[in-house]
């Protein structure tokens, strides 16, 4: 019998290379995590508890992540890790695609790995594969995109085509921004030559792949009065703060590193302007549509753009490994990777929870980075990516310690009623080993879940409403404790916690009053 060996020529192909590159990023956010980080994130217990309710749609997102998290929770159970895993997985699949780019756009071994760091350490990519939310995929959809559109335009297959409305539509069930990736590659494609495809039944096929995947979450908002488009609505008007166009840039350079900057720079022009891109400017027309709509907008989260990144580090990497080649120049190699990952280590900490708290906040005010938020609210100690992951645990131990000082008679038909999602999810998820009873809130989805059993003649508010409010709700309001953080929301700190009894109105008809799509 003959032992078969796996080639060295294997294990260093630029395939192999690649894939070393995604187990790294994958370790990175799971030896982050083992290590219990900061905790979980406010979003994080709302979407635990959205996958206790599988539905075609939920107030603020399709439904597919959801999906995603209840596998995974079936597989790996509820710890931090675990949670986390799969955008962890996304993200390396993210640095692997953006690799095989780089190399379907004509780049060699270094363009490959230059573009592939790239989106390894970038800040923002740390920060959203280091938490459960939709980001994570809708970065994967972005990059299996780009990818598809490429290798599309190198053969003109249908069967490409039919790959791309796959990915839309699964990318549409995951975020509905996967709409603007939709515009702009229509946008794209009526200003290029490629125009000609729509003469063809490629992009028709792969437009009704994409219709008939995100067809059940449409039905889901006809049944249920267009909840998204509330949310947005509200969410635009009254939570987001403004950004000016320059504002929004610097945020697009310090969250892709700035050291990242003349990379993805290079790739836009690369796109837009070189030889060599030409037959790809589809893809640097999509960017700067997408860029213009969310400038316009004026109320974009800079992260919105985050996803498109991944395909332009490819193409500027492309650039730099050719321009590299001249004579003289062979050091620029070396020199841009090593200083890709010295920045990339250096901005880590302001991505992920990798540094003790106090340390975070010197090491953060010596580079002069303020706490900040893109939401209309103030913020303490800690920005508020790294806020909504403290003081769930003492939230909710301080919620039972109220609930325990009731009756068991007012326990058995006890309500607890949060100001938000976060608050109402900790509860859910946290609050099992106090034995505490299932949160009920007017907060996005949670209003559609409804009360329950619950009447409302015994309730434990905490956030809101106010204690004036609930005096003209309820027969009798008793101050019962005070939640305390120092590190979390100020919104949330010193926030007051009361036992209310005897509503004046059935919870049936109080229940419209709390609805809240934000």
């Amino acid at each position: 019998m003959t032992k078969k060996y796996i080639s060295r020529e294997f294990l260093l192909s630029h395939g192999m290379i690649l894939f070393y590159l995604a187990v790294i990023k994958c370790l990175i956010h799971l030896f982050t995590n083992l290590s219990g980080a900061y905790g979980f994130f406010r979003d994080e217990f709302y979407y635990i508890a959205c996958s206790e309710h599988l539905d075609w749609g939920y107030v603020d997102q399709p439904p597919l992540s959801i999906a995603l998290l209840t596998l995974s929770r079936m597989l790996f159970g509820d710890s931090l890790w675990a949670i986390r895993l799969l955008p962890a997985v996304a993200g390396a699949v993210a640095v692997f695609l953006t690799g095989k780019i780089a190399r379907e756009l004509g780049g060699g071994l270094f363009a490959q790995v230059l573009s592939a760091v790239a989106v390894l350490v970038a800040p923002q990519y740390l920060g959203t594969n280091n938490l459960y939310s939709m980001n994570s995929f809708d970065l994967l959809f972005w990059v299996l995109g780009a990818y598809t559109i490429i290798l599309l335009i190198k053969t003109g297959h249908t069967r490409w085509w039919l790959l791309l409305g796959l990915v839309l539509g699964l990318g549409l069930l995951n975020k509905i921004s996967m709409l603007w990736f939709s515009f702009g590659l229509f946008a794209g494609l009526l200003l290029t030559p490629q125009r000609r495809y729509f003469l063809t039944k490629g992009p028709w096929l792969a437009g009704l792949v994409a219709i008939v995947l995100f067809l059940p979450h449409i039905l889901w908002q006809v049944a249920h009065d267009w909840p998204t488009l509330e949310f947005i609505q509200n969410a635009t008007g009254e939570k987001m703060a403004g950004m000016s166009a320059i504002a929004f840039m610097t945020e697009q350079i310090l969250n892709m590193n700035p050291v990242g900057f003349p990379i993805w720079f290079l790739g836009l022009l690369f796109f837009l302007l070189f030889k060599q891109g030409k037959p790809y400017r589809v893809l640097g027309l999509l960017y700067v549509v997408v860029l213009v709509l969310l400038i316009v907008n004026q109320k974009s989260r800079p992260g919105y753009l985050a996803p498109a990144y991944p395909m332009l580090f490819a193409g500027g990497a492309v650039v730099i490994e050719a321009f590299s080649g001249r004579r003289g120049l062979s050091w620029l190699k070396p020199f841009s990777l090593i200083c890709l990952i010295v920045s990339g280590l250096f901005m880590a900490p302001l991505g992920m929870p990798v540094l003790p708290v106090e340390t975070y906040i010197r090491y953060a005010q010596r580079l002069g980075v303020a706490p900040s938020t893109h939401e209309k609210k103030e913020v303490g100690k800690l920005p508020q990516h790294n806020a909504d992951m403290h003081g769930w645990e003492k939230m909710v131990a301080t919620v039972a310690g109220v609930y325990d000082s009731l009756s068991a008679e007012e326990q058995a038909q006890c309500a607890i009623f949060t100001g938000n999602y976060g608050e109402a999810g900790a509860v859910d998820f946290l609050g099992r080993k106090y034995n505490l009873p299932k949160a009920i809130s007017g907060h996005n989805n949670y209003w559609l879940w409804g009360f329950g059993d619950f009447t409302g003649n015994v309730t434990i508010h905490m956030g809101s409403p106010s204690e004036e409010t609930l005096r003209t709700i309820y027969d009798e309001v008793h101050f019962a404790d005070t939640f305390q953080c120092e590190y979390c929301m100020p919104y949330e700190n010193n926030m007051p916690i009361y036992v209310c009894k005897g509503n004046r109105s059935p919870l049936r008809d109080l229940w419209p009053r709390f609805k809240h799509f934000q």
